[in-house]
């Protein structure tokens, strides 16, 4: 079903790849002298020797010339580097995709849905995904639409099957995708479909189509319900001459008119992915079928044979609306698996889990953070138990060390057998990516569920993945190496005090999977985007010795304090996080004061475990206004900075304890879990000035 190993890396398979030179200022790239790692990689994957390490670590990537920059050993063709544009000759576009899952699953399940929590997964074949794909683009034609790239069609739902559906239909005729979602709010939904403008938005239920109709923009004049909706938003529909059909209707329109379909280019934009950011306006990532086949394509390449295929079963709960997610199920119906939509309600997800039983499944650090959180809180009351569970993931991680991934010791029968249910019991694959995972809980989950566990980093500007850990490399705290559809090259950053010719700066990104623009924002595009090419992302790298990247700091989240020392504080927060009394941090400074201090929110169980030791009383709102509390935290804080060599003017001199989480709802947090900073200053600046009065 798939090319061997060699076939991939050499191009002897009959699905052949397709590369692209890499080219710059200085023409073809020339770089000599390339790693042999990931090549070593896929030499080893499926011929495990217990008796050595899966690849050399210290012979990874060879950096070459004055940019410094960095590829995958894949991207090498000949004497010449390509960077990777596709992975097999029919699959060029996400048209192709769909159609390549079929072949290969021979027709097997897709996507798959449970009406609620007590009913098992009913599932969709492919032939009939497809179908209803092509029926309800062929009606969205019969409603007025017309084929190709220039026609925009805005989706506002959860995960669902629907989803792909209407994503799918519009690939069918050319069209391209505006994902909307709840956390922009609704003046950046208007804003989306206004910039766009956008003249039909297919919405999920009654709520999401009313959220629209209040002060909806004058380009809005259909709404396309996948479940049905109230008489009164059909009304104020009309009020507002805003048609209203419900999925099902569109599609029969396709059936009655059968559109022959209209297959987009590996050119064609597929989609505008709109980042939240966290100030201004959200900007419209543009993208096209090239950009994101090839991502999928790097990741699948990187994986060898750890990749989705027919026997695969994924679970979708990270929005869709976001790339990872997005890539992750491209590379699933690339493969021939099937996709399967959680309930929608994220306090059934582990039920979903265990209803679902996937075999991959991506993640966020959140996810695992919760999972380690609740087993160690678990061990907290038992000697016996921490015992037990230390040496299991002693055994684990030592057959890691050997190249050793399973899920059938005895450690795992009597020991971490309940963590490895919780996710269904039959997870093989996680792709974690979104924000930085920190090593022992990496280690832990990799221990505890026995299976392949690999991190990313990524922007939506390069269609999500950048970079990949290779299977096989046990160590922590960077994201892998360089897919091989893109180069990584570190720039300067005199401000910071980074230097390239050091080996840190900030990472700039060049490929097939880097976007065009910023959708009519040529002014964002040119800061991001420079005259070769490469993408500017405002994170601060180092390659490791062993060719990983670490991402230790970011460009843009900066500001001096008064005796003009430069203060990166995300750097500082992603130290303090580690603190087991710390679940959130903000870190703030003013270019008029001489020193930080900081906004954070304590870890509710370690907390609470701490004052019950020691027979302090109170709600956690309480502890949070204890002296004792406050200085436990500080002091661990501050042990943890020293550690990580934090300069003493890095360091915060004063804090203040908040007893609730900084969330998207509030919001203080980006739909994907970043600091709204601007925000956060402003919601806390009563506490932040009188935490510098008291300094004072």
């Amino acid at each position: 079903m798939f090319p061997t190993d060699s076939d991939l890396v050499y191009g002897a398979s009959g699905d052949g790849q397709n590369f692209d030179y890499l080219t710059g200022t200085a023409g073809i790239l020339a770089v000599a002298g390339i790693g042999v790692a990931v090549a070593t990689a896929y030499n080893w994957i499926g011929k495990p020797n217990p008796a050595k390490l899966p690849f050399d670590l210290d012979n990874q990537t060879i950096i070459v010339g004055p940019d410094f920059i960095h590829y995958s050993h894949l991207s090498k063709e000949g004497g010449e580097i390509k960077l990777l544009r596709y992975l097999y000759e029919d699959t060029r576009t996400l048209y192709d995709v769909f159609r390549r899952g079929e072949r290969v699953s021979n027709n097997g399940p897709c996507l798959g849905w449970r009406v609620d929590p007590t009913k098992p997964y009913q599932w969709m074949s492919y032939k009939e995904s497809l179908l209803r794909a092509q029926n309800f683009g062929s009606g969205l034609v019969a409603l007025g639409l017309h084929p190709g790239p220039g026609t925009l069609v805005g989706i506002y739902s959860q995960n669902c099957p629907e989803w792909i559906l209407g994503e799918y239909a519009l690939y069918t005729y050319s069209m391209a995708i505006v994902p909307l979602y709840d956390t922009l709010g609704p003046d950046s939904c208007r804003f989306i479909i206004n910039q766009t403008e956008i003249s039909v938005v297919i919405c999920e239920n009654d709520e999401k189509c009313k959220s629209l109709l209040n002060n909806p923009p004058a380009c809005l004049k259909q709404l396309i319900h996948i479940k049905p909706i109230s008489k009164e938003t059909v009304e104020l529909a009309k009020r507002l001459n805003i048609n209203t059909l419900s999925f099902e209707l569109v599609e029969k329109f396709g059936v009655e008119r059968k559109y022959n379909p209209v297959p987009p280019r590996p050119e064609d934009m597929c989609t505008i992915c709109y980042t939240s950011g966290t100030t201004g306006n959200p900007k419209g990532v543009v993208l096209t079928h090239e950009n994101v086949v090839a991502n999928a394509s790097g990741v699948l390449l990187q994986l060898g044979d750890e990749k989705p295929n027919s026997s695969d079963v994924m679970i979708s709960f990270l929005p869709l609306a976001h790339m990872l997610e997005r890539i992750s199920h491209v590379g699933v119906y690339m493969g021939g698996g099937a996709i399967g939509f959680y309930s929608g309600n994220i306090a059934n997800f582990m039920d979903d889990m265990k209803a679902l039983k996937p075999t991959i499944t991506p993640a966020v650090p959140r996810l695992f953070n919760r999972i380690f959180d609740k087993v160690q809180s678990g061990l907290s009351n038992s000697a016996l138990k921490r015992f037990l569970f230390k040496a299991a993931l002693s055994s684990k991680e030592n057959e890691r060390r050997h190249g050793i991934v399973r899920n059938n010791t005895i450690w795992d029968k009597l020991v971490l057998s309940k963590v490895q249910d919780s996710m269904g019991g039959r997870i093989r694959l996680i792709i974690v990516g979104s924000a930085p995972l920190a090593g022992t809980v990496l280690n832990f989950m990799r221990c505890a569920l026995g299976c392949v566990i690999v991190e990313s980093y990524g922007l939506t500007e390069c269609a999500a993945p950048t970079t990949l850990t290779v299977h096989g490399d046990y160590t922590t705290e960077h994201v892998g190496t360089p897919l091989a559809c893109c180069a990584i090259k570190l720039v300067d950053v005199p401000e910071m005090n980074y230097y390239a010719a050091n080996g840190r700066g900030e990472i700039c990104i060049k490929g097939t999977n880097v976007f065009k623009g910023y959708f009519k924002d040529p002014e964002k595009t040119r800061e991001a985007l420079d005259d070769d090419g490469w993408f500017h992302t405002g994170d601060i790298g180092t390659f490791l010795d062993n060719g990983t990247l670490k991402i230790i700091d970011r460009k843009k989240n900066i500001f001096k304090l008064s005796q003009g020392e430069y203060i990166a504080p995300e750097k500082i927060e992603s130290i303090y996080v580690k603190s087991q009394y710390v679940a959130q941090v903000f870190v703030y400074g003013e270019s008029i004061k001489s020193c930080t201090v900081g906004v954070i929110v304590p870890d509710v169980e370690n907390v609470k475990r701490y004052a019950d030791e020691r027979g302090i009383l109170g709600t956690h709102s309480v502890l949070c206004n204890m002296p004792e509390i406050k200085q436990l935290i500080l002091n661990d804080i501050t042990d943890l900075g020293k550690k990580a060599g934090l300069k003493s003017f890095e360091q915060v001199k004063d804090i203040y304890l908040h007893p609730e989480a900084f969330s998207v709802q509030n919001g203080l947090l980006t739909p994907t879990l970043k600091s709204k900073r601007p925000e956060l200053r402003n919601f806390f600046r009563p506490q932040l000035e009188y935490v510098y009065r008291k300094l004072n």
